[in-house]
């Protein structure tokens, strides 16, 4: 059984979205995305963030079921992505459900870009 649910009901919107007009060159830029490379520096958050991405809904216990990883370790996974402002997560009840975080998707993608 899956428990997703459509992005609105668990991951409103960020409250800011305007472009995000920091360079993607220079030391404060190779800095951030080394630190993103480290967050993605594991197989299963880079899967992590394929099904989050694919799904476009909030995931509450589905991760644990899409990968061969004990719900602690995937914990731990999301965690990381979190921190690095590349997921979010939203309490629902007794489950927090998780959702891509659009803006540091797009600050990855340009960092990245920016090579």
């Amino acid at each position: 059984m899956t428990s997703s649910k459509p992005m609105a009901e668990c991951c409103p919107p960020p409250a800011e979205d305007s472009p995000d007009l920091r360079p993607v060159e220079g030391s404060a830029a190779d800095e951030e995305l080394a630190q993103l490379a480290k967050a993605l520096g594991h197989p299963a958050r880079v899967r992590i963030l394929r099904i989050l991405v694919r799904r476009e809904a909030c995931i509450c216990g589905d991760i644990v079921e899409e990968l061969p990883l004990a719900q602690s370790t995937v914990s731990q996974h999301l965690k990381v992505l979190k921190d690095a402002g590349l997921i979010r997560g939203e309490v629902d009840g007794p489950r927090v459900c998780y959702c891509i975080e659009p803006r540091g998707l797009r600050r990855l993608k340009a960092l990245v870009g920016g090579l």
